[in-house]
């Protein structure tokens, strides 16, 4: 009977124990990355134009964690949907994104001058201090578009831009880490999901 006993108080604590570590453990993540989020290649420098007019290049995005996206504001295919959903993650992101940027390249350049993307930009209700769209010199933006930031670009028969619609993202060291599918319902979440997973891996001071 009294080995019996030991046992069950043995079950008990043990029991415990286990519940106390799931219940600490519960609702947190590892810090340790899947091969996915893994460095693929340092993001070149680049010196580009926003849509204020102010210059603006890869080291005003120093220590900061960004999403691009890749479009251009005559486009009758997929970037309305595109620009829908990174204004979502803008709109989601919130007060919460300290140290978070997202960038929207223009592969039309030539037409998109920064007033017509400061248009563009008001629509999607974007401001100017986390969202940047980006326009400049045709041959630089066609370079960090495709050798930069591994994204195809090319023309159309009828010379409309054909683009990539993933999403890119990119860590605090100008290294890039990742796309999503901007044609994917759950992009958002996803993008969500990566940056959360790079901020814990690493934190601002």
């Amino acid at each position: 009977m009294g080995i019996r006993f030991g046992w069950i108080v043995a079950f008990v604590s043990v029991a415990l124990a286990v519940t106390f570590a799931w219940s600490s453990l519960r609702g947190t993540r590892p810090v340790k990355l899947s091969n996915r989020l893994q460095p693929v290649s340092d993001v070149p420098a680049f010196h580009l134009t926003d849509q204020t007019g102010q210059p603006f290049g890869l080291d005003d995005l120093k220590g900061k964690i960004w999403v691009a996206n890749f479009v251009f504001t005559r486009c009758l295919g997929p970037c309305p949907l595109l620009s829908s959903r990174m204004a979502e993650l803008n709109q989601k992101i919130g007060r919460a994104g300290k140290g978070v940027e997202l960038v929207t390249f223009s592969i039309d350049p030539a037409f998109d001058t920064p007033d017509v993307l400061a248009a563009y930009s008001k629509k999607l209700g974007a401001g100017s201090d986390r969202w940047k769209f980006l326009t400049g010199d045709p041959a630089a933006v066609q370079s960090l578009v495709v050798q930069g930031l591994l994204q195809p670009l090319a023309k159309e028969p009828d010379g409309t831009p054909a683009h990539s619609t993933r999403f890119v993202l990119v860590d605090r060291d100008g290294r890039l880490r990742g796309f999503e599918d901007g044609n994917d319902p759950e992009v958002v979440q996803k993008l969500l999901m990566d940056m959360g997973d790079l901020i814990r891996e690493n934190p601002l001071p």
